[in-house]
This record gives structure tokens, sequence and C-alpha cells, in this order.
């Protein structure tokens, strides 16, 4: 009998490590680059001795005690409260469709996605619209009420489809097929183009580049491919695709996407090379004091406002996910307090609100509405 159940139980893990694999093939994954965009790669000045690195040396997860692996442990099975939102998040729905395209405006759509006009142009920034932030059900599950667009939402033509890095909760596989035929043109880091190659897109509405290289997308309108401190990779091999920020440049306007990433000295130097921002927006959340270098702290957010020149802060990479171990509002919190005397305005809109680039709108600590 033992033995019977010995060689059921065998079975039982092949064959869910089989299809564990299996999975991991399918296209949401994505592929490694190869050929001649492998090659691009390999010239890059940011990519050494087999992957891409920062600007500074940067170390992932510091060891603390018990090393990385406990610190990941902890992570995923530690304390969960606070994490997660007692109720569902405050929302609107602003009807993007009938937005007036002349208007400068960005509507937050939770986490780090974002519709913008520019000067007459439609950007789409890292649109994740699914219900969990992984590849796995019942993982990074999103905040009760978050969820609050789809594609069909979307105008009809989008100009350009942003992407930051390959990270589940910036490339949503689900999104990008569902918007696959309003998108025209999509602008990534080097690397990541693979992924969209893989997945239907034509080579000539891709336009991936490395760092401080400007995409011209129209006379009047380009968009600047910026160094951020961060890591990529979508299941165990990391930093074979580069991540980015960017800067969106119009006659009459400028603004700064942060991507994801840690506080370092290219955002001095991103405000210099600009001459400051009409609005920054900026990664505030999902850090941890065993990650301290590739995502930001609260404070280190409002340094960052002041490093680009930023007239205005919308912060991003929060809101919809639980992706570390802080409680859930406390980048909020830690934000407003750190913005306070700053000369720039914190721009804090619930999910779906209309943002007016340029005005001196402002808007109520959200937040504060949940309640159990």
């Amino acid at each position: 009998m033992f033995k019977k159940m010995f060689i059921g139980l065998v079975i039982f893990i092949v064959v869910l490590a089989a299809g564990a694999f299996a999975y991991t093939l399918t296209p949401k994954f994505g592929r490694a680059p190869s050929g001649a965009r492998l090659a691009r790669i390999q010239k890059s000045p940011h990519y050494v001795l087999g992957e891409f690195q920062c600007l500074e040396p940067v170390t992932q997860i510091v060891e603390g005690d018990g090393g990385s692996f406990t610190a990941t442990l902890k992570f995923l099975f530690g304390d969960k409260a606070g994490l997660v939102p007692p109720a569902a998040v405050p929302t609107r729905k602003t009807d993007l469709r009938k937005l007036d395209p002349k208007q400068d405006v960005v509507v937050w759509l939770g986490h780090s996605s974002y519709y913008m006009q520019l000067g007459g142009y439609r950007i789409l920034i890292d649109p994740v619209l699914s219900d969990y932030g992984s590849p796995l059900f019942l993982v990074n599950k999103a905040f009760a009420g978050s969820c609050v667009y789809t594609a069909a939402d979307f105008p009809e033509q989008i100009d350009v489809l942003i992407m930051s890095h390959d990270h589940w909760d910036h490339l949503d596989y689900d999104a990008i097929k569902a918007l696959q035929p309003k998108l025209k043109n999509i602008v990534c880091p080097l690397g990541v183009g693979e992924y969209f190659e893989e997945w239907g897109f034509a080579r000539s509405q891709l336009h991936e580049e490395d760092w401080n290289t400007e995409v011209k997308l129209a006379p009047d309108f380009s968009v600047q491919v910026l160094p951020a401190q961060h890591f990529s990779g979508r299941l165990l091999k990391r930093n074979q695709t580069e991540w980015a920020g960017f800067a969106f440049i119009t006659p009459g306007r400028k603004v700064f996407y942060s991507g994801d990433g840690g506080y370092g000295k290219h955002f001095a130097a991103i405000g210099q090379q600009f001459g400051g921002f009409d609005l920054a927006i900026l990664e505030d959340g999902q850090y941890n004091k065993n990650w301290p270098r590739i995502h930001m702290l609260p404070e280190q957010v409002a340094q960052a406002a002041l490093d680009v020149k930023a007239k205005a802060v919308l912060p991003a990479h929060n809101g919809k996910f639980a992706l570390s171990t802080h409680d859930w509002d406390e980048p909020y919190k830690r934000l407003a307090a750190a913005s306070a005397g700053k000369n720039y305005q914190l721009l804090t809109p619930e999910i779906g609100a209309l943002v007016h680039i340029g005005s001196a709108e402002s808007f109520s600590p959200w937040w504060e509405k949940v309640k159990k």
C-alpha cells in the first residue's frame, strides 16, 4: 500500500511539474531576445557580463537576518495585516473616448497605468487591466473596486503605448492583446520589443531604444527613453531586457514618468537635461527595507521631484496591488508629509479621475475615505 501511495505521489509531482513547465512556455511569459535584437543588446554600454546594469551598483535584495531567501519567504508568507484596504477603494470613471483631444490631461488607471493626452496625442502607459498583477490566479489580486477600465473604454486609436519594463504589474499580456487593434506605436527599452513581436505586433510599430535616446514620433512630439534604477524579468532569469523612464515633450508641455526604480543621481541629471517638467509621474509604493535600491521611499520620491524640477507630482505604483509589506495607504501618508512646504504640487486623484496638466486643481486625500 505504501509503495503504491509513493508511486502515485511521484507521478502526481511529475505531472504537476510538467504542467508548470508547459505553462511557462505559453506566450504571456514571452521569449528571450535573439538574433539581431540580441546582437544590438550586446552592443549597449549598459549590458555587461550578460545582463543589463544600472548606472550605479545595485543590490536587488539586501542580505538581512537569514539572507535573501529568508527575506523572500517573509515577504511571501509573512503577516499581511494592513496590506489591503478594508473596503473598496473609491474611484471615478472618466469617459476617455469623449475627451477633447486638445486638452492636456492624464487619468490614473491604478498602480502604474496612465492614459494621457499631450499636444493632441494619445498616450497609454504600462496598462494593467487584469484582476491580478501576476501570472498566477490568486497571486497579487487587485484591491476591491480598483479595476475600472477595460480595453473597450479607450479611444479607437492610441498614438503610442509606453512600456517601462517587463514585470507582470506593468506588462499585462491580456491587456496588450485586447488593446492591440488600437495601438499605433510602441516605445520601450531594449529587449522588450521581443514580447510584442511574439504577440503579433509589426516590427514597424516598435521604437525600441537604449537610455538617453529620443524617439521623434512627430515634428511636435517626442518621447525620450531615460535611465531608471531597477531590474527586469518575468520568470527566473533576470535583466535580459532593459527598464526605463520616459520624458514626453511637446511645444507646450514636458512630462516625466519615472517607471519603476530606486533613488539615484539620474534624477538630478534628468532635471538638468530638460530644465524641469510640468508634471512628474513618480513611483511611490512597494518599497521595503530589504530592497532599498530598486524602489523609492516616499521621502526619496519628494527629493526626486525636486531633482527633476517638477511643478506637480502624481504618485504611481500604488493603490491597486500589495507587492510589499507596508500598509496599503502608507505611501500616500508619508509622501504627503514629505511634500509639505515643497515647491511642487502633490496631486492625489482617485483612480479614474481627470487631471488637467498645468492647472492648479487639488484633490482630497481619498485614502482617508476607505473605512470598514
